[in-house]
């Protein structure tokens, strides 16, 4: 058993600090940068079109996630709470809405400068997951999105909660950096097919987990893995469309 005493801030001082998930944000767009900048020439933009983009991008993942949360997860308590709304730092930030602002934001920019989506997307799947793990890893310092009850030798005791718990968020950590790896191994396909296997086995990863996360279940089923379900599904009918032969290619032996 883990008995959780960790903080959630770096550091405080005079009741002002910085927290470890504000850190997981920021390093998670400075990867961003890192690798925007490395294939900046081969998508034909300069470095002010780099960070014009990564605002945008930090712009959609914020607002994306923020609007999930309060549109899906908890509108009662967010529209019994308006101030709430705004204060992004107390926490709550869907992955899913994350997504879909991020992929909003990537299309319009890719329509504008005439790229490719499925190359752009590509670029910002690796540092995309590896934020996600840390952010993760983050979750879990500030005693969040927790556990179901459980008996195993790596249980977490959380000081506020009773009962010990599954470390689900290191779980959720655990695959996506798995995930990371694999992601590198895939080189030499169709634009978008490093993008959509990202998508397709983090919604597994996630649908699997979250047996192990404490939620509201809506049918059986969490609102996070509901949703992974309709993704899995987008993603099947994507790769039976447009990614059929780098399939074939994928499981070809030489």
């Amino acid at each position: 058993m883990f008995e959780h005493s960790l903080s959630p801030f770096i550091f405080q001082i005079n009741g002002f600090g910085i927290r470890w998930y504000s850190l997981v944000y920021i390093i998670g767009f400075l990867l961003v940068i890192y690798f925007l900048k490395k294939h900046k020439d081969s998508l034909k933009l300069n470095e002010e079109e780099v960070y014009d983009f990564v605002t945008y991008l930090i712009v959609g993942v914020v607002l994306g996630a923020r609007a999930f949360e309060v549109l899906i997860w908890e509108p009662s308590y967010y529209f019994s709470n308006l101030v709430e709304i705004v204060k992004v730092w107390h926490g709550g930030m869907s992955y899913h809405g994350g997504l879909i602002g991020a992929m909003v934001v990537t299309y319009l920019f890719c329509r504008k400068k005439k790229i490719e989506f499925g190359v752009l997307a590509d670029i910002l799947t690796l540092p995309g997951v590896l934020a996600l793990a840390f952010g993760r890893i983050a979750n879990f310092v500030n005693s969040e999105l927790i556990g179901t009850v459980t008996n195993v030798n790596w249980c977490v005791k959380y000081s506020n909660i009773e009962e010990c718990r599954h470390p689900s968020q290191i779980y959720a950590a655990g695959y996506r950096f798995l995930l990371f790896f694999y992601l590198v191994y895939l080189k030499s396909f169709k634009p978008g097919f490093i993008f959509w296997n990202f998508v397709f086995l983090e919604s597994i990863g996630r649908f699997v987990v979250d047996f192990y996360r404490e939620d509201k279940l809506y049918l059986n089923l969490s609102i996070g893995q509901w949703s992974s379900v309709i993704l899995v599904v987008v993603s099947l009918i994507i790769f039976i469309k447009f990614y059929k032969e780098d399939w074939k290619r994928f499981f070809r032996k030489d």
